[in-house]
């Protein structure tokens, strides 16, 4: 059984914090213009011959994105490259020639410090986009990208993920020079103020009482699937798992029954047809489906016309909204869950 809300969804540092975003990306994008286009200028002069990411937690479902942003966008290989490689089994890696990317919020995980300055030994250029530009993973970077989201009280990271995505998002605008994703990525923060207010309510109404939770998407929204699972099992107590549309049907799907509850989030490009197709097999077979996106089968609506690139970080933003006051809504308080911290220090 549920409990009844302990307070306003919109009195939580988790809301107040999500709908700053807006701000922080025009805040963010402002800052960071000339120092973007340097880098940039830098890797079109000499492009790395791949990209490897560092992260933990809601970064590395940011890095995730990099993965398709820069492979979709740019042709770049990229990979995730495990922290603990360095940090327990002190192995170095080939990395001349490489561009190595960490994304962190804090900047303080002694791992992830260890990686950077290890792929800076293997002969990787490092770029760090942190919000703390002081940290000692800033101190590794040959790049340094803050991402200004400013200060994050809430256990949830929320701003901090949006920013690192935009900032994703700006490098391989200018790096590509790509005046579409310019434009996009411009508007982005109006957009996040349109979509915010959009009725996602059924959700909440919907995962009350669920206990368990597939969250599918592909491509460029595999890591926004990736972020709501997160936080679904941070925020309010439930077991959820992300899955790719693809990788979904090779053995979960048969968990999914009758009143089985699964989120997609899907984007305008090759992968949404795909991705409603299984939405619809899940449909077929009772389960309980909810489908974010601009239109085209959505249920949960998202703003009109999205560049495929932005899409995910759209419907993250208001996804947060709604895992709010799903938290409350299951008596759960969304800035300090249980057994967690702001800053998790791995080694």
């Amino acid at each position: 059984m549920t409990t009844a809300l302990p307070r306003a969804p919109e009195a939580t540092r988790m809301y107040q914090e999500a709908r700053e975003a807006g701000a922080a990306i025009a805040r963010q994008l402002e800052a960071n213009a000339s120092l973007v286009r340097g880098l940039a200028t830098a890797l079109r002069a000499a492009p790395p011959r791949l990209i490897a990411t560092g992260a933990r937690g809601s970064s590395d479902n940011a890095a995730t994105f990099a993965k398709y942003l820069f492979e979709t966008r740019l042709g770049v290989p990229t990979a995730s490259a495990a922290p603990s490689v360095q940090s327990v089994y002190g192995t170095e890696q080939a990395l001349d020639g490489a561009l190595f990317v960490a994304i962190s919020q804090s900047g303080r995980s002694p791992d992830l410090v260890a990686q950077a300055e290890a792929a800076r030994r293997a002969g990787a250029h490092v770029a760090v986009l942190v919000n703390v530009e002081d940290s000692p993973l800033a101190a590794t970077a040959d790049f340094l990208i803050p991402l200004h989201a400013g200060t994050e009280r809430s256990v949830a990271a929320t701003k901090s993920y949006l920013c690192s995505l935009s900032a994703l998002l700006h490098l391989v605008a200018e790096w590509k020079r790509d005046d579409g994703l310019r434009a996009a990525l411009a508007a982005l923060p109006a957009v996040l103020e349109a979509a915010w207010p959009l009725d996602w309510s059924a959700l909440v109404d919907g995962l009350a009482d669920a206990r368990n939770l597939f969250v599918v998407g592909r491509g460029l929204g595999l890591g926004a699937v990736q972020e709501a699972a997160l936080k679904l099992k941070e925020t309010c107590g439930l077991h959820a798992e992300a899955f790719s549309a693809a990788e979904v049907q090779h053995g979960p799907m048969t968990l999914v029954g009758r009143d089985f509850p699964v989120l997609f989030f899907t984007q305008d490009d090759d992968s949404r047809e795909g991705t409603l197709e299984v939405a619809a097999r899940f449909r077929a077979r009772g389960a309980r489906v909810w489908v974010a996106g601009d239109g085209n089968g959505a249920t949960l609506p998202l703003p009109p016309g999205l560049d495929p690139a932005c899409a995910p970080l759209v419907a993250v933003h208001r996804f947060y909204a709604a895992a709010n006051a799903l938290a409350l809504r299951r008596g759960r308080d969304p800035d300090t869950p249980p057994h967690l911290s702001k800053v998790t220090e791995t080694v």
